[in-house]
């Protein structure tokens, strides 16, 4: 039952943040909060459960290959979000610690999620958390983008709950007792009714892609990012697009077991490649560092996608990448907020010199730049080679020579724009910087962590990780 604190334990510390009458005190709930919830998630990791507490809820292997990296995402930021609040004090903080602790409980809750109906009503409660936490800068253009979000997203979930009923009507089709945990789901497959199943398939992959921010379904994203502080952004891109992402396995391989798997496959194939191809042209025109890191997450959600297609290996390399894409996206973002409030902008018609300015904090953007890129030896270097030798071994050679056409027109895009706005001196019409702003180790520490563990992940994988992601892997695919 550990397991069940995952949930309850961040949702009662939301209550408690809401109740706690001291601003100054209360961002604290947010690292302690953290730092029990990682304790939990990876004495998990190390000692799991032998079956899931519930039917409808439970660790199972594909929570225990992919939450683990959401809770030490959600450590990092909260480390950074008590200077980062002290600094944000003429903004009240109540609602923000208050949600930003709830939306890890929803977070777990919908990593645990064995039920669609569980899963649905969970992603739809971390869309409804987020919302505060994307207004919290209270300016027109955030409030522009919360709305952005709320369209969007909403769409999505409301795809996700049609696809739900479909999915459920090709069990009750096929004889099925309407038992919609996703073992009772996969033990059926074969009997489900195929077009209900397909029908299914579109709506569910296209509601929970537009959660990813997989392209078309991106338009969200260059707004909320560049919006939202980074500590927010953070969450979004290497915690929230997670949970989508576990929700598109969970289907897919129930899509498989009724023998359409092919078609799931090719489906996501296409999207993936598409989303990485659209984002490296928006990042190879982008003038502005934030939506810069929102055109990049929806590349690596592409390259998930591509991974998940690809299966057997490429499916096991696509959590190697979602753990990757969690440090190194928690890196870039809140390095990024560190310049965007050192410079007043974040344009590069505002920002130019910030090594100059911001030197450490323009170190680790820089780092954080070859890690996303996959320069070795950080861990994107080594999960996006596995996805290539899958690709290699197991499709055509176009889909190989896609995918590094992507790398690089993605690579030229993010060092462009990163370059730029390092290099070189201040421009003299940029605004001033925020005198309240210091790069202390409080704001330096978290995005080195996470850089460090994205450097040793790749280096040194640990095996307890392999062995979560075999197991990942057998539960979604398992061997007749």
């Amino acid at each position: 039952m550990s397991e069940l604190l995952l949930i309850l334990g961040p949702l009662g510390a939301a209550i408690g943040a809401a109740c706690w009458p001291d601003e100054r005190t209360r961002p604290w709930f947010l690292p302690v909060t953290g730092l029990v919830h990682a304790l939990i998630a990876f004495g998990l990791l190390l000692w799991p459960p032998a079956t899931p507490f519930h039917a409808w809820l439970g660790y199972d292997p594909l929570a225990r290959a992919v939450l683990p990296a959401v809770s030490l995402l959600f450590l990092a930021c909260a480390a950074y979000g008590v200077p980062y609040l002290r600094l944000r004090a003429e903004r009240p903080n109540r609602l923000f610690v208050a949600s930003f602790l709830a939306g890890l409980g929803l977070l777990s809750a919908a990593h645990m999620a064995r039920h669609l109906g569980v899963l649905w009503i969970a992603a739809e409660a971390v869309t409804l958390a987020c919302v505060p936490l994307l207004h919290f800068n209270n300016t027109p253009r955030a409030f522009e983008a919360t709305w952005k979000y709320l369209l969007v997203g909403g769409t999505g979930i409301a795809l996700s709950l049609l696809g739900s009923f479909c999915l459920g009507y090709a069990s009750l089709h096929g004889g099925g007792a309407g038992d919609l945990t996703f073992t009772a789901l996969m033990a059926q497959g074969p009997g489900l009714s195929r077009p209900w199943v397909l029908i299914a398939w579109v709506l569910l992959v296209v509601g929970y892609g537009t959660k990813m921010g997989l392209a078309p379904m991106h338009t969200w994203k260059p707004d909320a990012y560049g919006e939202a502080p980074g500590i927010v952004g953070a969450m979004l891109a290497g915690g929230v697009t997670t949970v989508a992402f576990t929700a598109v396995l969970r289907v897919r391989a129930v899509v498989q077991a009724a023998g359409a798997g092919v078609v799931a496959d090719r489906t996501l194939l296409a999207m993936g490649l598409f989303s990485m191809l659209l984002a490296a042209l928006f990042l190879l025109s982008t003038r502005d560092f934030k939506r810069m890191l929102a055109y990049s997450s929806v590349e690596h959600m592409g390259i998930l996608s591509l991974g998940a297609a690809l299966g057997g290996p490429g499916l096991w390399a696509a959590f190697f990448h979602v753990w990757n894409n969690s440090l190194t996206k928690g890196a870039l973002f809140l390095t990024a907020g560190n310049l965007r409030r050192a410079a007043g902008g974040r344009t590069l018609d505002e920002v130019r010199g910030l090594s100059l300015l911001t030197p450490r904090s323009a170190m680790l953007f820089v780092a954080g730049l070859l890690a996303v890129t996959a320069c070795p030896p950080f861990g994107p270097f080594f999960s996006e080679l596995l996805i290539l030798k899958r690709a290699l071994a197991a499709g055509p050679p176009w889909v190989a020579g896609a995918f590094l056409g992507c790398l690089l027109l993605a690579f030229l895009g993010l060092t462009r724009l990163v370059f730029a706005v390092v290099d070189g001196r201040p421009p003299k019409a940029a605004r001033p910087m925020d005198p309240r702003f210091r790069e202390t180790v409080a704001i330096l520490l978290p995005p080195l962590g996470l850089l460090l563990l994205a450097l040793g992940i790749g280096l040194a994988t640990p095996e307890v990780l392999r062995e979560a992601w075999t197991a990942a892997l057998r539960q979604l695919a398992p061997t007749p």
